[in-house]
């Protein structure tokens, strides 16, 4: 879960600096792999640290998920109407 405490979001702010918009798919995934690449360089490339990348990732994705893709999809329904009906 993205959820840690206000205070330790600070040492975050700054992270992308200027690095401009990121407005592509490419731009994101070039982002976040080098944010998970700086991740196994710090800690060093081992089972167990690569499978916490792939579990964040994963959570990452699940939350997402949950808290943007679901209720987006709530609100297209309302708007355009049921599909499933079993």
């Amino acid at each position: 879960m993205p959820y840690i405490k206000e205070e330790d979001r600070t040492m975050f702010a700054g992270l992308l600096g200027d690095c401009g918009p990121i407005s592509t798919a490419g731009d994101l995934n070039y982002v976040l792999t080098i944010i998970c690449d700086e991740y196994l360089k710090n800690k060093g490339k081992c089972y167990q640290n690569i499978n916490e990348v792939i579990g964040v990732m994963e959570c990452m994705k699940q939350e997402f998920y949950r808290r943007v893709v679901a209720p987006y999809e709530d609100q297209k329904i309302k708007e355009n109407g049921e599909v499933y009906y079993v």
